[in-house]
């Protein structure tokens, strides 16, 4: 009786276990990537701050240093209201 005949000599049992094996570490070993296109890094750089903005955040962030800063708690509230009902 022949195990290996004439048709089988590359017959391996194991094969397609060893195989997913292989394939798990390479999935195991892969890292995650992020590329940012030329576009984006153009459309990132155009989104700097006027200078009248940046005055007035300037203006709030003094303005929480030193304890001044007080809100407005309706107006909070009221566009608060607002952003969710826009967003049902």
């Amino acid at each position: 009786m022949k195990i290996n005949g004439a048709n089988h000599t590359n017959f391996n049992p194991y094969k397609n276990h060893i195989q997913k094996q292989t394939d798990v570490s390479k999935e195991v070993n892969q890292k995650d990537q992020l590329q940012i296109s030329s576009q984006a890094k153009q459309l990132q750089g155009n989104e700097k701050p006027s200078g009248e903005r940046a005055a007035y955040v300037q203006e709030i962030k003094n303005a929480v240093q030193s304890g001044d800063y007080k809100v407005n708690h309706e107006k909070t509230a009221s566009k608060m209201i607002a952003f969710w009902n826009k967003h049902q």
